[in-house]
């Protein structure tokens, strides 16, 4: 399904692949995103009184993968390029401490420790790109 998705004044070119698949690919202007919608029904969304066309139907929202708070390996959500890496091997860190920033569609995502540890190994560098799911950092404990 293609469809143009205006936002603040861009255009962008969106098709949408498999809504049934997982990850369900979606390119944006010719680049290709995994996307991991929630496991929900789609909602029936009842149009406003006087707009007098059929329902429309509205996707559940969609999240990235959250690591638990007992993984070792910190992982990608969502494919980009590493913007900066704000740890480096040996680095103490707690829960909610930002390790690194990757951006994807010209947004930068901030990449925090979801537990305290230590740092035991860094993956990768800045202008690194990663695909959904690689592993960025490592906790050493």
């Amino acid at each position: 399904m293609k469809i143009q998705v205006k936002i603040a004044d861009q255009t962008f070119e969106v098709e949408v692949g498999d809504t049934n698949a997982r990850p369900v690919i979606a390119e944006i202007d010719g680049q290709k995103f995994e996307v991991w919608p929630e496991e929900q029904a789609v909602a029936e969304v009842a149009p406003a009184p006087e707009v007098a066309s059929a329902p429309r139907t509205v996707a559940a929202p969609v999240k990235a993968p959250v690591a638990t708070s007992s993984a070792k390996v910190v992982v990608a959500p969502l494919p980009g390029v590493i913007d900066s890496i704000k740890v480096k091997i040996g680095d103490s860190v707690n829960p909610g401490q930002e390790l690194l920033v990757i951006e994807a569609m010209k947004m930068k995502n901030s990449i925090k420790a979801t537990r305290s540890g230590k740092i035991a190994v860094v993956h990768v560098s800045a202008g690194d790109h990663v695909p959904h799911g690689a592993a960025l950092v490592e906790f050493a404990d």
